[in-house]
């Protein structure tokens, strides 16, 4: 897969199918030859892209799919994640900032913090809304070690 074959997989947009979902390309990813320091980190990423499918995207309507496509080079992963949910507020990413801590655990707020994760794990984020279809697009660089 390092000359960049695609790795593909839907699945429903419920928490259950999400989870088993992002454990196979996880595997699959591992497999195919994601360096180890870099699984975590898009393990991550791609779940906290995919909650906010299934949270928001799809809020208020009926869940369908989310399309996964996963594309390993030597020195980059591509992955790209399409669903026909609710578009993101102003058809762009977030921006990722952290949301305000409380002084006390009861002030915290309850989001907040997943766009800011997936903008500290990635290289690069691109977000387009074209025929109905949302299409995130989370990049992750790892140059070979010197």
């Amino acid at each position: 897969m390092h000359n960049g074959k695609c790795l593909d997989l839907s699945f429903a947009a419920t928490e259950s199918e999400a989870s088993a979902g992002i454990a196979q390309l996880s595997q699959r990813l591992s497999a195919q030859g994601l360096p180890t320091h870099k699984a975590g980190d898009v393990k991550i990423a791609l779940a906290e892209a995919i909650n906010n499918v299934i949270e928001h995207a799809y809020a208020d309507i009926t869940p369908a799919k989310v399309k996964v496509r996963c594309r390993l080079h030597q020195n980059w992963l591509e992955i790209l994640i399409s669903d026909t949910g609710n578009p993101l507020p102003g058809f762009r990413v977030p921006d990722g900032i952290p949301a305000s801590l409380g002084s006390t655990i009861d002030e915290l707020p309850e989001g907040g913090f997943g766009w800011f994760l997936i903008h500290e794990l990635t290289s690069d984020i691109r977000y387009e809304r074209s025929n109905g279809c949302n299409r995130l697009s989370l990049r992750f660089d790892f140059p070979k070690p010197s």
